[in-house]
């Protein structure tokens, strides 16, 4: 892949560039006087130690550096490995790729592994970036510049929620990538060998395959083996991950050039006919997406046409006339790679990242269109970790607190991708004008409509976890404003389907549910779950422009959380597709008039306002038989505590947990609490023990590392508690769950 020195630079003068580059600081190097040990000792200030993997630290994503570490399984030795397992199995039809134009999307963000995805329990950067246009999406590429780069879980997480496939890079580069290649091609048996390696990791972390990028030359006499390697690892992926994908990047020649085609044809094909795909260079011409597609015959949709969005000699410029190449390959009938979206983020677009990065994927959603639709299996959540402690509707993996049933449990800013929930398919309708309402996304304008606001909001106080989808704007008399949630694929039975969602307004702004459906013989229905309020008001107001409306069957007022509702309605709609879900936003009563010049009277427009906390919809709801905190083995590894001021301490600590009984845990996520238990003074009645509860975060693998925890002078014993949670959505109650107590080292 292409290093950003210049935009319009040839990939091959770059690697004469380097090589003078280098010569000439080893040249540089060998001029300096030479200094002795004694001098380095003094001189050299000391820096960090090395990052030695098997030692305890807060738990990080990073990748292999070298093929004797890939070739000796260290990974697997690492204290960092068990937590970057990923959770959530691929949300697909069989892990097939549907047979159409597909999206590749491939994050090469500032070199991989920022200092916001690397943390795997999450971060404290509430501007975080983060992809949340998954419905955009068929395979998302992690890249980097080292020689095995494996997907951060939260990425893995994320993607498979929404039914996106996860590869991982292998990359040979510059001079120290042809070392490494004549080493990896010693020998048929050692290509075999190292695809084996590239398989165990990733069947043991859990994410679909890999793209290979072998950016160097090699001899002629090594093509044979490279084609032994690509065709092993594609074998030994399908055998083990169903749905696996190998796709090769377009650099190598079966000449052994390094020489970039920018098509498919007959000096990259004998790769293509090995693998799964392949990713075309971006310097392509108008032209080519078509030839590629002749000389791909049935296979037209594994050819990736590149689009660097840099704009790096790149076909349309990329940026932000993306969406000119994108138009190409679709007319063309094959499929789409995207390089560095991140530009938008790296780049600080103006007038702040939520705004542009919604810009930018309307640019592609116009050109390219919905490609994945949810919900299309029940239950569906809106959360992102399937429980209640973290459940937001539309996160984008960030934010400023945390709540839990309305009530705040956190105010410290956070960021993990694994906390996305679904996310919504918001349309972008352009820039506002003067007489537009505006959307806020993070305290940042963006115009979704000419005449109302819709917006994710972060500061707005949540009902869980820590987003919303806020609505404010005006409405003009019995005037209703509807907008797109979900793109839905889900056929239902014969059994009642239930709608649940939570509600905070200025009491006569109301939000419903339209819900869209088809029949086998393409009747089209229209149903308004209408929000609580008068019945025959909303009869009158919508019977005719609705199939039909439904009253909610339940509307419970939180007492823990004043404001608010959570409706509940149900609907059996047997044999027919749910397509669509929509918000619907309407005002409880009549509104005021006012008078016009000509004496006339005329309903004056009202503000409203409106917020939607989460959407559950499922067909029972039946509650989670947890089981009780004795059936739960916790212990304790790496157990470290450090003397502080005024005689506190600090605890760094893992914690790991399993079944009993030895069978694979079925919960989705578990929430870390510490309660700190102090013993009351000899003049306070009882003997009783003060308590102090901390929320610690979450974990979705069953283990978590507590990371320096100040200990007050004074406390006797720390309990960690391990809330469990379902794929429900619920959880078990901290009273119940299992638990580790662990007394204060003295």
């Amino acid at each position: 892949m292409l290093i950003r020195l210049r935009p319009y630079i040839k990939r091959q003068t770059l690697l004469t560039i380097k090589n003078l580059l280098k010569s000439g600081r080893d040249t540089l190097f060998s001029l300096l006087p030479t200094m002795n040990a004694d001098q380095s000792a003094t001189e050299t200030p000391s820096g960090p130690p090395p990052f030695d993997p098997t030692q305890p630290a807060i738990p990080i994503s990073y990748p292999i550096i070298t093929l004797e570490d890939l070739e000796s399984r260290s990974y697997f030795d690492s204290f960092h490995y068990p937590f970057n397992k990923s959770s959530v199995a691929l949300q697909s039809n069989g892990g097939l790729l549907p047979e159409r134009p597909r999206m590749l999307v491939s994050h090469d963000m500032a070199g991989g592994y920022t200092n916001d995805d690397k943390w795997v329990q999450g971060g404290v950067n509430e501007e975080a970036y983060a992809i949340w246009h998954w419905y955009l999406i068929d395979v998302f590429v992690y890249f980097s510049h080292s020689l095995v780069t494996l997907p951060p879980p939260c990425w893995t997480n994320t993607a498979h929620t929404h039914g996106v496939k996860v590869l991982g890079t292998f990359i040979t580069e510059w001079d120290e990538g042809r070392v490494t290649a004549n080493k990896l091609l010693s020998s048929k048996e050692s290509a075999q060998m190292y695809a084996v390696r590239l398989t165990e990791l990733a069947v043991a972390l859990g994410f679909d395959g890999w793209l290979l990028n072998m950016e160097v030359n090699l001899d002629v006499g090594q093509i044979p083996i490279l084609k032994e390697f690509v065709r092993h690892l594609t074998q030994t992926m399908h055998s083990l991950v169903p749905g696996a994908l190998v796709i090769w990047y377009d650099s190598i020649t079966v000449n052994g050039d390094l020489n970039w085609q920018n098509q498919l044809n007959d000096s990259n094909k004998p790769f293509f006919d090995i693998c799964d795909g392949i990713f075309i260079n971006y310097s392509w011409l108008e032209d080519y997406p078509k030839q590629s597609a002749t000389v791909a015959g049935n296979r037209k949709f594994d050819v990736y046409m590149g689009i660097d969005v840099f704009g790096r000699n790149t076909y349309g410029g990329g940026q932000w006339t993306t969406n000119v190449a994108l138009d190409v390959i679709k007319k063309d009938d094959v499929s789409a790679a995207i390089f560095a979206p991140g530009w938008v983020y790296e780049t600080k677009q103006p007038p702040n990242f939520q705004t542009a990065q919604n810009r930018w994927w309307g640019l592609v959603e116009k050109s390219w269109g919905i490609i994945q639709h949810y919900p299309n299996a029940l239950p569906f959540y809106s959360n992102p970790f399937e429980d209640p402690e973290f459940l937001m509707y539309f996160p984008l993996g960030h934010g400023y607190h945390i709540f839990f049933d309305g009530v705040k449990v956190s105010d410290a800013p956070w960021n993990n991708v694994s906390c996305q929930s679904f996310q919504p398919f918001l349309e972008f309708f352009g820039d506002p004008t003067q007489d537009t309402v505006q959307a806020f996304v993070d305290e940042h304008s963006l115009a979704l409509n000419s005449m109302y606001v819709a917006h994710v909001s972060f500061k707005e106080a949540s009902y869980n976890g820590g987003g919303n989808i806020t609505f404010r704007g005006t409405l003009e008399g019995t005037a209703y404003f509807t907008t797109r949630l979900f793109q839905a694929e889900l056929l239902l039975g014969n059994f009642p389907v239930h709608f649940i969602y939570s509600v905070k307004s200025d009491g006569s702004s109301l939000v419903g549910l339209s819900l869209d459906f088809a029949s086998a013989t393409k009747e089209k229905l229209s149903v308004l779950l209408a929000s609580r309020g008068n019945a025959l008001l909303t009869m009158n107001q919508f019977s005719s422009k609705f199939s039909s409306v439904i009253m909610p069957r339940r509307v419970t007022k939180l007492e823990t959380a004043p404001g608010w509702i959570i409706q509940e309605s149900s609907i059996t709609m047997n044999g027919y597709l749910l397509t669509g879900i929509h918000a619907v936003c309407y005002k409880s009563k009549p509104e005021s008039r006012s008078l016009h010049q000509d004496n006339s009277l005329a309903q004056a427009p009202t503000n409203y306002y409106a917020v939607l906390g989460h959407i559950t919809v499922e067909t029972s709801q039946e509650n989670v038989d947890f089981p009780p905190s004795t059936s739960w083995l916790v212990e304790d590894q790496y157990v470290k505590w450090t003397s502080a001021s005024e005689g506190s301490k600090t605890l760094s600590v893992k914690i790991i947990w399993k079944l009993k009984s030895g069978i694979a845990s079925p919960f989705a996520s578990y929430n870390l609490h510490v309660e700190k238990e102090a013993n009351k003074a000899d003049d306070k009645p009882g003997g009783l023990l003060e308590v102090t509860q901390e929320y610690l975060g979450v974990a979705r693998v069953e283990t978590f590392y507590v990371s320096d925890l100040v200990v007050p002078s004074g406390t006797s014993s720390l309990k960690f508690k391990i809330q469990v949670c379902g794929l429900d959505g619920t959880c078990q109650k901290l009273e119940d769950s299992p638990f580790l107590r662990l007394p204060v080292d003295t």
